[in-house]
């Protein structure tokens, strides 16, 4: 508030004094009727030595426009799903396949599975996977290796320019980084379908590794065609996806090795993508009612 030059200021506030303790709300100025230089009017409440009733309660603090009152309002804790989001529960590790969940009839039915296809470059591993996703009744999803291994654009690792440390390392980043997405999905009511060439005879990195990865309900399955006819398939491939015919000999040589190991194999030589589908389909229906041993 503004007042004259001279005038006198309104008396200070003090704790418990305010215009309901009394002061008179407007200060007097010049001219005004009973005014007098020097003297400050007397206050208006009790004479001194009169007890007063207790101060009336305090209310709200006043805010400013807004609702605030330099410091943010006062809110409930948020709930879990107070931003409308969907809760999804942590991924673990799959556990083995109770034989109470055999389906009844042929196939796997409604099963949540976690399934490892397994062969050589140009078995149809990817196709077979994903046509086997497509179709189930259930929610589904199919990861290759490779693909996720494509995920790296800048400094990919190719190894057809030679087997080096990084290459490797890409190799094991992109099979953890695949187990992590099976166990979400299994974790979240998704079955989960992937495929990679696991030698046989490196139980440690390769079946061992994805055993890690992801638990010990993964089903593998190996499919194993011919040799011609790995060759023709990778022929038709293009890209760092083709592989030279002797290295994809070689590799074939030792996917042999899954022969004896216990695993179920499908040699899909002869047949189509849907038949194989369905083939896959009926082989993990058997081992979700008997688990392999590996």
């Amino acid at each position: 508030m503004q007042h004259a030059v001279g005038a006198p200021l309104p008396p200070p506030h003090e704790p418990g004094r305010g215009p309901a303790d009394g002061w008179a709300p407007v200060a007097q100025h010049p001219g005004s009727p009973g005014h007098h230089p020097g003297h400050h009017p007397p206050p208006q409440g009790p004479p001194p030595g009169v007890p007063q009733g207790p101060p009336p309660p305090a209310g709200p603090p006043a805010q400013a426009p807004g609702g605030w009152n330099g410091a943010p309002p006062q809110q409930a804790p948020p709930t879990r799903d107070a931003t409308g989001h969907v809760t999804l529960p942590p991924g673990g590790p799959v556990p083995l396949p109770h034989p109470a969940q055999a389906p009844a009839h042929s196939g796997t039915g409604n099963a949540t599975l976690a399934v490892l296809l397994i062969g050589p470059a140009g078995a149809g591993k990817t196709s077979v996977a994903r046509y086997w996703a497509e179709h189930r009744s259930v929610p589904t999803a199919s990861i290759s290796l490779d693909d996720v291994r494509e995920w790296v654009r800048s400094g990919f690792a190719d190894p057809q320019s030679g087997w080096n440390d990084h290459s490797e390392a890409q190799y094991r980043l992109a099979r953890r980084t695949c187990g992590f997405a099976a166990r979400n999905f299994l974790a979240n009511g998704i079955s989960c379908i992937l495929d990679d060439a696991v030698f046989p005879d490196r139980p440690v990195v390769g079946l061992g590794g994805w055993k890690r990865h992801v638990g010990p309900g993964l089903l593998p399955v190996v499919l194993l065609p011919g040799l011609e006819i790995v060759l023709e398939r990778n022929a038709e491939r293009s890209g760092n996806r083709r592989l030279g015919d002797e290295e994809v000999a070689r590799i074939h040589g030792r996917m042999a090795g899954w022969y004896g190991s216990g695993l179920p194999i499908i040699d899909n030589s002869s047949l189509d993508v849907p038949s194989t589908a369905r083939m896959l389909d009926e082989v993990l229906a058997r081992s979700i009612a008997s688990p392999p041993a590996w």
